[in-house]
């Protein structure tokens, strides 16, 4: 993870959950990952607009914490995939809740952008 140079406050619960579950992609990928494993490659093709590098970055950000394990497969041709952990899984109604809030404040986010023209 990144090295932080002010120190972290551990007494609030806010900052906890935005230190594990805050980044651009780590929602998404916490979603995506409630509907099963997934294999790094279809992750990238699920968020196209995201460089790969940092998904890859945030998928290690996710394992860091316990939130995402990932299991090497050796066999022929080698891979690995990505899955929720029991601690992950405590995560999933959050970012749902997070998904449903997006979705009834999408009216007002046009508005703002610009777009409640159906553009």
């Amino acid at each position: 993870m990144y090295e932080k140079k002010l120190p972290f406050d551990i007494d609030c619960g806010i900052r906890i959950a935005m230190e594990v579950i805050g980044g651009k992609w780590k929602s998404c990928i916490i979603f995506e990952l409630a509907e099963g494993p997934k294999r790094p490659s279809e992750l990238h093709r699920l968020f196209l607009e995201a460089n790969s590098r940092v998904i890859d970055q945030q998928l290690k950000e996710l394992e860091t914490c316990g939130i995402i394990e990932k299991k090497i497969y050796a066999r022929l041709p080698p891979h690995s995939e990505y899955s929720i952990t029991p601690a992950g899984k405590t995560l999933i109604p959050v970012v749902r809740q997070l998904e449903q809030w997006g979705n009834e404040f999408r009216p007002a986010m046009k508005k703002i952008l610009g777009m409640e023209d159906g553009r």
